[in-house]
């Protein structure tokens, strides 16, 4: 394993994120994959790559600060370095729903999770080549009107895609822009949040989370997740190095955020719930 790169992605189970994972591993990356459901046990390209350890997972649901801690106590223990982060972990649920720690589960996996693994593992990171974070968000948010960051542990009104899971992801981004520059420029650390665009992810087991009218023409009119998967391939491994730390990527290229005022409470949010909850959490088994 010396001499190889690795990244880490979440969510690469399915959709985007397998459809990553696939890429990388034929280009000889080594994946670490932190996903809540298994690898598909039928894929002979992912099983090989198990059997010789160029592709290794961790289960957790991201949004349950226990299995978290104890899947990245592991990951810390067992992996030497990183290279490359993607927070891809995600989806858009059909109603209201909360993580064990009581905030709007959209939130917690999409907002929280991805400050909690980049803060957990940024010394891995630190070791590796590329060091780069890859936060997937998405221009959903594009038509929001409103955005108030206090409201998104406990929303007041729902709408499937364009409510918490359109703003959830807004606020990634905007704690992305906040965090970039300062926290981690001196560590040479790189960290974009990206769309990866209209993407047919239709799982048939799961399709509540979007709208009724949405579901035939995401299924009709939008690519393979192969296309998103490139968009946060070359995000991490293009040629991007004009683009600074914190920048979100659309369509490739940087756009501004909307809302960007509130990026530094955002922010402000996400690390006091990582240094003040989830760092101060003991649990059974766990350090």
């Amino acid at each position: 394993m010396n001499g190889t790169k690795t990244a880490l992605i979440t969510g690469a189970g399915s959709g985007i994120g397998l459809a990553l994972t696939r890429r990388l591993l034929s280009e000889n990356w080594q994946v670490v994959g932190l996903n809540r459901s298994a690898f598909p046990a039928e894929d002979p390209i992912l099983q090989v790559a198990a059997r010789e350890r160029r592709l290794r997972e961790y289960r957790a649901d991201l949004a349950d600060f226990r299995q978290l801690k104890q899947a990245l106590e592991l990951i810390l223990a067992q992996e030497s370095r990183l290279d490359l982060m993607f927070n891809n972990a995600g989806g858009s649920l059909p109603e209201i729903r909360y993580s064990p720690q009581g905030r709007e589960l959209h939130y917690e996996l999409q907002t929280v999770a991805p400050y909690l693994i980049m803060m957990e593992l940024k010394g891995l990171l630190e070791r590796g080549e590329h060091r780069k974070v890859v936060n997937t968000s998405t221009n959903a948010f594009a038509g929001l009107n409103h955005f108030n960051s206090r409201t998104l542990e406990r929303p007041d009104s729902f709408r499937k895609l364009f409510g918490p899971y359109a703003a959830t992801k807004l606020a990634l981004s905007l704690w992305t822009q906040e965090a970039g520059p300062p926290l981690f420029a001196q560590d040479g650390i790189t960290v974009l949040s990206v769309d990866p665009g209209g993407n047919n992810t239709i799982n048939p087991k799961n399709r509540a989370g979007l709208p009724f009218l949405l579901r035939p023409v995401m299924k009709l009119l939008f690519p393979a997740p192969s296309k998103g998967a490139g968009l946060l391939y070359d995000a991490a491994l293009g040629r991007q190095d004009s683009v600074s730390s914190g920048s979100y990527l659309t369509k490739g290229k940087p756009s501004p955020l909307k809302f960007a005022e509130q990026g530094a409470e955002v922010l402000a949010r996400v690390d006091e719930i990582y240094r003040k909850e989830y760092k101060l959490s003991l649990f059974p088994g766990s350090g």
